[in-house]
């Protein structure tokens, strides 16, 4: 039995540590303000730009006038010494997702022993920002399209 588990505790980690050998730099493209609206339903999302060795995120939904969740992000080096996309939801216990697929218009990052989500993906396509999550096999996703929002000078 304990063969049986320490089999398939490894055949669960390896993409993770095959996720952490993923090289590259933080994506800049991130960077910025942006807003969802659909309807009464809403969702902004803010990123830092990259300065030393990080970025930091926060993100809200809503419908109305009324905050149904939100989050606090930053992306790092995570334990494994790959990038991570670390979140903590609602104050919650900070999950880390390591990158698992990086281009030079999106970044994916995978966790497959979360409940949920277990796959983050941010993508840009013109002046948009896609945001996906999902589990490991694409079932239940939910997706985002924001748009810049224009910063007000001070």
């Amino acid at each position: 039995m304990k063969r049986v588990l320490v089999a398939i505790l490894l055949t669960i980690s390896a993409p993770l540590a095959a996720q952490a050998k993923i090289e590259a730099p933080l994506p800049g493209w991130l960077t910025g303000s942006w807003l969802m609206e659909d309807g009464a339903r809403w969702a902004d999302e803010y990123w830092t730009p990259p300065r030393g060795g990080m970025m930091i995120g926060a993100s809200r939904m809503g419908f109305g006038p009324e905050l149904e969740t939100w989050e606090t992000t930053r992306i790092m080096r995570g334990t494994r010494g790959g990038l991570s996309l670390f979140v903590q939801r609602r104050g919650e216990a900070v999950v880390e997702f390591p990158l698992a697929h990086v281009s030079a218009a999106a970044v994916e990052f995978a966790n497959p022993l979360n409940g949920f989500p277990q796959r983050i993906r941010y993508e840009r396509v013109g002046q948009l920002l896609i945001a996906e999550v999902s589990r490991m096999d694409g079932s239940d996703t939910m997706r985002w399209q924001y748009r810049p929002v224009a910063q007000e000078a001070p």
